[in-house]
């Protein structure tokens, strides 16, 4: 990160308050503005809201949604609602994480693939479901699909 994007950051401190109570905005603003929350982005926001690195690291680390680390190129997401689950879900990650030798949570050495565990991704009758990138959703999984999906992304 550069410190061009602070004054970017200055941008979502005007908007969301530069009070120590919108800290959270704050760090869900800059996170979407920059895709995750670089350090250096964590110490210019607890110096602009005179809030300590300890207590902004400590939010960021506990609230599973803030992210430290740039994301993939392709991010997959899993559902594992119960809809899915019962349709087999948990063998659809696991052929992700054998295919892509890493575990769910990760991101691949290349950066290109992060495997994540979802609640629900609004597609119940389509079990198991997964999406990619957000935008391309795949239903009625099976083990046996998922190397060919993978294979569109790489």
């Amino acid at each position: 990160m550069s410190e061009n994007n602070f004054p970017q950051i200055d941008f979502v401190i005007k908007r969301e308050g530069s009070e120590a109570a919108s800290l959270i905005q704050v760090l869900n603003g800059t996170q979407e503005l920059l895709g995750y929350l670089p350090s250096e982005a964590l110490v210019y926001i607890s110096d602009k809201l005179k809030v300590p690195l300890s207590r902004t690291y400590g939010i960021v680390t506990f609230y599973n949604f803030f992210k430290l680390e740039k994301d993939a190129d392709h991010v997959i997401n899993v559902c594992m609602g119960t809809a899915c689950y019962v349709k087999g879900a948990d063998a659809i990650i696991k052929k992700l994480e054998s295919e892509l030798n890493i575990k769910s949570g990760q991101i691949t050495p290349d950066k290109k693939f992060s495997i994540r565990e979802v609640r629900c991704i609004g597609a119940c009758g389509m079990g198991p479901v997964m999406s990619i990138d957000g935008n391309d959703v795949y239903g009625r999984l099976t083990t046996d699909m998922i190397p060919d999906i993978l294979k569109k992304y790489k």
